[in-house]
């Protein structure tokens, strides 16, 4: 049945996609600072617990804007801790305010939300996060090729925006964004076209040498809760099911089928 409104319309089930064009899915919960996780020593018990799964561990330093008040922006370094594969292909950074999980290697939503729980169990047995700040899920899609050329076919008028109409041919640079109020969570959704060798989002959005076509859908809350990981593990669950639902509303059913799947 088709869904008339992504917002509230029950998600559908899933159709798995063979060749997805889904590049990166990210989760993040973020928490009160907990200052000792930039020491090696602490961190090292929480290593213990993911080494098997995340063997290769790698100490990067991240520069952050910190503002007070009315004084100028200063950056501040700060220590993440990158946990990965053998292949690199599935990543944890722990920061003293954060975990994140991202993948390049996604195969489905339970898979996915399995490995999230098994990390955020670690966290809180070894990192002890007092409460939870702020969680996010967010997939991103990109479509190259000669695909991007026939965007008017996969994906529904609502979404083409100008690239559906004659004038797209000569649209170098086309991008739409959205921040819909879902009362509990929040849904950012970006889509468009854009040029090759350039992203919106460098950390997250490797540029690529040809035009493409993005879909970036993001679903958050920021209000302050108890840090549960059942809780958390629900809310993500949640929220990916909530994005997957406009996903599916967004594209056609030529783009199911082209990328794999059988509607």
């Amino acid at each position: 049945m088709p869904i008339a409104n992504p917002l509230v319309d029950p998600p559908p089930a899933e159709v798995p996609l063979a060749k997805a064009p889904l590049v990166r899915v990210i989760a993040q919960v973020r928490f009160p600072v907990v200052a000792a996780v930039e020491q090696r020593e602490f961190v090292a018990e929480f290593q213990k617990s993911l080494r098997t799964a995340y063997p290769v561990l790698r100490e990067e330093t991240a520069r952050r804007f910190i503002v007070h008040g009315s004084d100028p922006a200063v950056f501040h370094p700060s220590r993440v801790w990158r946990f990965e594969d053998d292949e690199g292909r599935w990543r944890l950074s722990l920061m003293s305010d954060s975990l994140a999980l991202e993948t390049t290697a996604y195969s489905s939503r339970s898979d996915f939300l399995r490995r999230f729980d098994a990390a955020l169990r670690c966290l809180e047995q070894h990192v002890k996060p007092a409460r939870r700040d702020r969680l996010g899920i967010r997939y991103i899609d990109r479509i190259t090729g000669e695909a991007a050329a026939d965007i008017a076919r996969l994906v529904r008028a609502e979404v083409r925006g100008i690239v559906g109409t004659p004038l797209g041919p000569r649209a170098v640079h086309s991008l739409s964004e959205s921040l819909f109020d879902l009362d509990d969570l929040r849904l950012l959704a970006r889509w468009g076209r854009l040029p090759p060798n350039v992203t919106v989002d460098p950390a997250a959005i490797e540029p690529v040498g040809e035009s493409s076509w993005l879909l970036d859908l993001d679903a958050f809350a920021d209000a302050p809760a108890a840090f549960s990981v059942d809780s958390i593990g629900r809310d993500a669950r949640r929220f990916a099911e909530r994005i997957y639902a406009f996903f599916r509303w967004a594209v056609t059913e030529e783009f199911l089928r082209k990328y794999g799947g059988k509607p």
